[in-house]
């Protein structure tokens, strides 16, 4: 299984907001950081918005940030809001199979993917990435002294 760009910018975002809980970030901050484009980042946000786990704020001292704190935002349960298909092979999505239902393959990728997200569901978004993450902070140039203070 390879996870879509789109869940893999979702995560690299709340990476990037976990690292600095305190402030506030733009958009087109965390698409720089990342060289991603500014227009694919919108569509990210605002599905993590959708799904709870990033809040925006609108107006001159706007941005996002974390809607809860990174020990509460499971990797699975990202995955799960981000992934539109977690199908391993067609079979599983219902799709059309000449030898669907007299084959095991659906059911071993349906154990093989509860395997998967079992194994995401252990970590949290606190265990990739914290504000004690020093090199990332470097990597993503986060400056403690651009820190916001949280209303």
């Amino acid at each position: 299984m390879r996870l879509t760009k789109f869940t893999d910018y979702g995560l690299r975002t709340l990476i990037y907001l976990a690292l600095a809980p305190d402030r506030l970030a733009m958009i087109a901050e965390i698409a720089e950081a990342y060289e991603i484009s500014e227009n694919h980042m919108v569509k990210v946000v605002h599905r993590l918005g959708q799904a709870g786990l990033v809040e925006t704020l609108r107006g001159r001292h706007g941005g996002l940030r974390l809607a809860c704190p990174a020990e509460q935002i499971g990797l699975g349960d990202v995955v799960r809001a981000l992934e539109q298909d977690l199908a391993l092979a067609e079979c599983q999505g219902g799709g059309g199979c000449a030898i669907r239902g007299a084959c095991r393959l659906e059911s071993i990728l349906d154990e093989a993917l509860a395997a998967l997200l079992a194994v995401l569901d252990r970590y949290t978004l606190a265990d990739v990435a914290t504000p004690q993450s020093s090199v990332l902070l470097r990597k993503l140039k986060i400056m403690a002294k651009d820190a916001d203070v949280r209303p």
